[in-house]
């Protein structure tokens, strides 16, 4: 791999100014130091990698089908769900498993196009899966789906562990790390949790367990989001409310759970990740669409029957096939079907094409993929530099050297000092508030989150589509009032968050002036 850092793909400025920091410093610290370092380059050069992660059934592979927008991860229990695969941008569409020993065999895809149940190797054997495909999707972000939490076997914890911070296999021209060094660099910069209608006290636990940045950074609101899965599972009359309506009770619903996990994640978002799939990979068909139009030709009677359970909806009798039926229940559940039964009755004439991005409307999907642009898309640059960032620290501090470690830290407060990269500061400071390594009064807390979970002024400072020269007029008043409370009544913790805050509230009142 190449040194040259002006010879890589920075995601933005703030990497590029990290990876020419660790570029700065490979020639001061240890050979072993100096292999971590060149493992974070290549991270900051690589696509984000978000690892979707969530108890076992939740419907994580489902997700990860939608999200890519192909039915290639397995869904079925089986050996397969008890590996971490990584799906990742390819030139040719393949599959490599990888085993313990570094050794890589290829296997082929499914008659269906997906990742066959059966490896036909030795499954404690093997370390995890990389699926290559040229999904325009997967250009600048790499999936890594995980085993469920709940019922995980030791070899699938280690497996995953291991993994979400191991690199790709084919771009190993650099020195081996030793462990300490490969924990340091271990870890997805992003996670898509994944609960489902009751969330668990150990939820929060698990969402650090999934460590969603590198060197132990925890999960926040910079870098991870929730989802809550097969919310048309959910019963309106158990959401107040919610008017008998199923979305609104999943919203609803979904708001609270936000609550509860906050603040490690930035929303929770109601969708359906069956009905995503289905819409989203190809798995609505024309013939789907006619057989729903043979449902929506049924009396009345029939129809209301069918729908009143899936056990009814397969075997009552009716014109349409029971085979055709089960199809349609596995494919769409019975409030997919409902949904498409409702929009032929509103359009007769509906084609199949339309009928699909109803379902795919209806399926909550077009949220979830918004969120993921606005909360990982558009922050690549500094989410990555800040995962880089504590890299950097955690190895030097790995090293045991103390000379070492000061011309790191050295290094980075140099960095840190420029105004281009104080956004870093501010994710600093968010962390330690979201993770409550800092205390803060609520109203602050939601202050700091707000200043630091957004790039757009007017969301920065509460006050979205007010004119500039209000915005710029509260920015000043904000950075006023922060200076002040570092020196008046805030503990030495809270004065280092406040002097961050400021400086920020202050450099967008300057963007605003100069704007």
């Amino acid at each position: 791999m190449s040194t040259a850092t002006e010879q890589q793909h920075w995601p933005g400025p703030l990497s590029a100014a990290v990876a020419r920091l660790c570029t700065g410093l490979r020639p001061q610290v240890s050979e072993r130091t100096a292999a971590g370092f060149a493992e974070v380059l290549r991270r900051l050069s690589a696509p984000l990698q978000v690892a979707v992660a969530g108890r076992i059934k939740s419907g994580k592979s489902t997700l990860v089908n939608a999200l890519i927008g192909r039915r290639v991860a397995p869904t079925d229990v089986g050996e397969c769900t008890r590996l971490v695969t990584r799906f990742q941008y390819g030139t040719v569409d393949r599959v490599e498993v990888i085993f313990h020993d570094g050794k890589k065999q290829a296997v082929p895809f499914d008659a269906d196009g997906g990742i066959p149940a059966d490896l036909g190797v030795n499954i404690d054997e093997v370390s995890h899966l990389e699926a290559y495909l040229t999904n325009a999707v997967l250009r600048d972000l790499t999936v890594i789906d995980t085993p469920g939490l709940g019922s995980l076997d030791a070899a699938s914890v280690a497996r995953t562990e291991e993994l979400l911070g191991t690199r790709k296999e084919e771009e190993e021209e650099d020195s081996e790390l030793d462990p300490v060094s490969r924990n340091a660099v271990a870890g997805a910069e992003a996670v898509l949790y994944v609960v489902t209608q009751g969330v668990r006290a150990d939820d929060e636990q698990a969402l650090a367990a999934f460590t969603a940045a590198t060197a132990s950074r925890e999960a926040g609101p910079v870098n991870a989001i929730a989802v809550l899965n097969k919310a048309d599972t959910i019963e309106p009359s158990s959401v107040e409310d919610s008017d008998g309506e199923v979305w609104k009770a999943a919203s609803l619903l979904a708001g609270k759970q936000a609550q509860l996990l906050k603040p490690k994640v930035a929303d929770v978002l109601p969708v359906i990740g069956l009905l995503a799939e289905t819409a989203e990979s190809g798995g609505f068909t024309a013939a789907d669409a006619e057989a729903l139009r043979g449902l929506a030709q049924l009396d009345e009677a029939t129809r209301e029957t069918l729908l009143m359970s899936a056990d009814l909806f397969t075997s009552w009798e009716c014109d349409v096939p029971a085979g055709t039926r089960s199809r349609l229940l596995e494919r769409m559940d019975l409030y997919g079907i409902r949904c498409a039964l409702a929009a032929i009755d509103t359009e007769p004439e509906i084609t199949a094409g339309a009928l699909r991005r109803r379902l795919l409307d209806s399926s909550g999907l077009a949220s979830v993929l918004n969120r993921l642009d606005s909360v990982f898309r558009a922050r690549a640059d500094g989410i990555k530099a800040a995962a880089a960032l504590a890299s950097v620290t955690a190895l030097a501090h790995a090293a045991g050297d103390q000379g070492e470690r000061q011309r790191v830290h050295d290094a980075i407060e140099v960095l840190l000092a420029k105004p281009e990269a104080h956004q870093l500061r501010v994710l600093e400071a968010l962390t330690l508030v979201a993770t409550g390594a800092v205390a803060m009064p609520a109203d602050l807390a939601e202050e700091v989150m707000r200043v630091g979970s957004s790039n757009d002024a007017g969301e920065q400072l509460g006050l979205p589509g007010r004119r500039r020269n209000e915005l710029t007029d509260y920015a000043l008043e904000r950075a006023n009032w922060w200076r002040s409370f570092s020196s008046f009544g805030a503990t030495p913790a809270q004065s280092r968050i406040a002097h961050v805050v400021h400086r920020a509230y202050f450099l967008i009142w300057q963007q605003l002036r100069s704007g």
